[in-house]
């Protein structure tokens, strides 16, 4: 992965992966790096492989839906927010197959090949999330402090 930082105020850094590299967690450890603690980011590129999810709300867990095909990233949205003090990902990805047809949901983990490219822009804002004991997730909590 190489970065830069493109601005100051707020920052945002653009972020160029490398082929083989884990999306999720290189993007927490580059925000712990950083110190990134809210962020919204958006990305284009190509995965050789992907683990999405569906979140049933019945069981409370994410259904994996695999990926085990060279797809397109069509788009990746997400934020980031502190969960137990952590940087911690929330992203959704379209993904689009050589047929031309696409799957989606919460991404749960994709290897880059050939390259992701990455804005990440910082949030002028401290955000959190807590556990949510009815869904069972952590949710963003906006109270008085935020």
């Amino acid at each position: 992965m190489h970065f830069k930082l493109v601005n100051h105020e707020p920052r945002t850094f653009v972020i160029v992966f490398d082929v083989g590299e884990e999306v999720v967690k290189t993007l927490e450890e580059f925000c712990i790096d950083e110190s990134v603690g809210a962020a919204a980011f958006k990305a284009i590129g190509a995965f050789s492989r992907a683990v999405v999810g569906y979140f049933e709300l019945a069981t409370k867990k994410y259904k994996d839906i695999p990926v085990n095909e060279q797809v397109e990233v069509l788009s990746l949205i997400g934020d980031v927010t502190l969960y137990k003090d952590q940087p911690r990902l929330h992203a959704h990805v379209v993904l689009g197959r050589s047929d031309g047809s696409t799957c989606g949901g919460h991404l749960l983990s994709a290897i880059v090949k050939p390259t992701l490219e990455v804005v990440i822009t910082e949030l002028p804002a401290y955000l959190h999330r807590e556990m949510n004991r009815d869904f069972g997730i952590p949710l963003i909590k906006i109270d008085d402090g935020f």
